[in-house]
């Protein structure tokens, strides 16, 4: 749930926008006859104004989207999550979810809990959809938007519940975007590999995850899940440095659940195994031994057991499970890979026709 450092994540200042207006103000006054004394007063009244249009904006944005992100608490644990639909779908976090079936949620507009129940969580994409058991009068579905047209650089607001202070917006942008990163298992976490993800520096703290990454545009454009950590500062949230899961995987996932209940396409390929991470005799992490494999699976069509040791897919070295995860996490299903792996000591290769996870 959301009591960990890993559901976190530095404030753009207006320095670029005032710049943007003095050059504005500067080429307005090559434009007629030197006036030093108005110079100033018109470089200030440009600044000023260049910032209040941003301020507004700001704000627009808020009121169109804040009244769709909701405080989801289960259990003992707290969260957030965006109205998805009319029908009362909420879109969120499987981590905030957690094994729990019903939830208390609130919304931005009225101070009544709601009450909601389970429909399918999909922990291998840390998401999950819930649902209201009654729907209010005025209930407002949020505007999802392209990943395709996410950008660095772009502004983008965060809205949540961080800390259970609900309904709080924080602003950065879009540091990058198509990020892999792996989240822990630890405080509650899926200990999924996520691909793709934005990274912001919005700040975002415990409590954000399952909210909404939004731009300027009034649009929902990720699901913000995940914190980097430091280990100098103890493995506590790094400042400046989340994850959102992006738009498209979040719509993809939620229009599967909806429909079916469940997800019957990931589009996320995997070997089909089931497997623990072995250490060598320095007790460094060395690959990854097979438990178990899927009847029918990719790993048993191509002759993998178990008790075999994967060490590379491909050319990249395999040392652990978070490796694995991460080696596949850019592969499709049906791609076919090059697996090494030891058996009885030997090394190995198999090429293997990548399944879904």
């Amino acid at each position: 749930m959301d009591a960990s450092p890993f559901r976190s994540r530095v404030r753009r200042s207006f320095t670029p926008l005032a710049a943007g207006g003095c050059l504005i103000a500067l080429a307005a006054g090559c434009a007629g006859p030197p006036s030093a004394p108005t110079a100033a007063p018109a470089r200030q009244d440009v600044v000023s104004r260049a910032a209040g249009d941003l301020e507004e904006q700001y704000q627009n944005v808020i009121r169109d989207v804040l009244p769709s992100v909701v405080q989801v608490g289960a259990g003992d644990g707290l969260g957030s999550g965006i109205v998805y639909d009319d029908k009362g779908h909420v879109v969120t976090n499987a981590h905030v979810v957690g094994d729990k079936k019903t939830f208390d949620v609130s919304v931005a507009t009225g101070e009544q809990v709601l009450k909601a129940s389970l429909v399918s969580s999909y922990p291998d994409q840390d998401l999950a959809v819930i649902k209201l058991d009654e729907v209010p009068d005025g209930l407002r579905a949020a505007r999802f938007g392209d990943t395709d047209e996410v950008e660095v650089g772009q502004i983008v607001l965060a809205m949540g519940s961080p800390l259970g202070l609900s309904s709080s917006v924080t602003q950065g942008i879009v540091s990058a975007v198509g990020r892999t990163v792996s989240e822990s298992s630890s405080g509650g976490g899926t200990g999924a590999t996520l691909v793709d993800m934005v990274q912001t520096s919005a700040a975002i703290n415990p409590g954000n995850s399952g909210g909404a990454l939004v731009n300027l545009d009034s649009e929902v454009i990720g699901i913000p899940t995940l914190a980097a950590t430091d280990p100098q500062l103890g493995g506590s949230a790094a400042p400046g440095i989340g994850f959102a899961i992006p738009v498209s995987m979040v719509r993809t996932v939620a229009d599967q659940i909806i429909e079916s209940g469940k997800v019957t396409d990931s589009g996320r390929a995997g070997l089909n195994i089931t497997g623990r991470t072995v250490v060598d005799d320095d007790y460094q992490p060395a690959g990854v031994a097979v438990v178990s494999v899927q009847d029918g699976g990719a790993a048993q069509k191509a002759g993998l057991r178990v008790g075999d040791v994967v060490t590379k897919v491909g050319d990249g070295r395999i040392t652990t499970i978070t490796s694995l995860s991460e080696a596949l996490a850019g592969a499709k299903p049906g791609q076919k890979v090059t697996v090494t792996y030891t058996r009885g000591g030997s090394a190995r290769t198999a090429e293997v026709t990548l399944g879904e996870i």
